[in-house]
């Protein structure tokens, strides 16, 4: 019969989980809510976001629409917005809201945002800490115990959490760079800029579950392994 171990720090995980699940289902319901409203111009999401870029004197960089999967996303290498295809091709105001808030990455690239540069100078260091965090504290456990390893694996994993902190005011700052873009060219009347603030709020909320997430996990850490030799009861 198999044997199930009651850990008290799950909680801090089902917590995590429970906020990453509720903050996906919002922006899911909210997104497709105001992806079935066109916008009144009939603007889609590609032609918002060239509009706005070559508004801003950004000719340099371009918009894709993504054929495969792959999320929205501003590529700061290639100097690329990168639409999903309901969002390159879409007249919604989802797709608009979307699209806007990419080109906030694009602008914020081009005027040296400091938070962007910060984030995307941690990038290299955080694939290596994410990867090697968890592995670390498990071999030093396997090796009686090993608080030196245990503790690098602590501070690997914790560069994670530093750049998910990181990214909270790069969203939210792209969000109201969107928002203000939005209004600024009229690209969305002002019911519909209503929905598009919406939209994005939902969206940063994701980042902020996960942010909280990979706070508890790194609390679940600490609490199990940074506190030395574990003693036996």
């Amino acid at each position: 019969m198999p044997y199930y171990y009651w850990d008290p720090t799950y909680v801090l995980v089902l917590i995590g989980m429970v906020l990453c699940l509720g903050a996906s289902a919002l922006v899911n319901s909210t997104m497709n809510r105001y992806g079935r409203i066109q916008n009144s111009r009939g603007m889609t999401g590609g032609e918002a976001a060239r509009r706005i870029l070559d508004s801003e004197g950004l000719y340099g960089v371009q918009v894709e629409c993504l054929k495969g999967g792959g999320g929205d996303h501003y590529d700061p290498r290639s100097n690329t917005v990168r639409l999903s295809s309901s969002n390159y091709n879409g007249a919604s105001v989802t797709a608009v809201s979307v699209a806007a808030h990419e080109c906030g990455h694009a602008i914020q690239h081009d005027k040296g945002y400091a938070f962007l540069n910060f984030r995307t100078a941690l990038v290299p260091v955080v694939n290596i800490g994410s990867r090697l965090g968890l592995p670390l504290i498990l071999l030093g456990v396997l090796l009686a115990w090993n608080n030196t390893l245990i503790q690098i694996g602590i501070w690997a994993f914790s560069l994670s959490v530093l750049f998910q902190l990181v990214t909270l005011p790069v969203e939210f700052n792209a969000s109201a760079r969107a928002l203000d873009k939005i209004g600024q060219y009229g690209l969305l009347n002002a019911q519909e800029t209503s929905g598009g603030r919406k939209v994005l709020t939902a969206a940063a909320l994701t980042y902020v579950a996960a942010a909280a997430s990979s706070i508890l996990q790194l609390l679940r850490l600490v609490l199990l392994f940074g506190g030395g030799r574990r003693r036996d009861d």
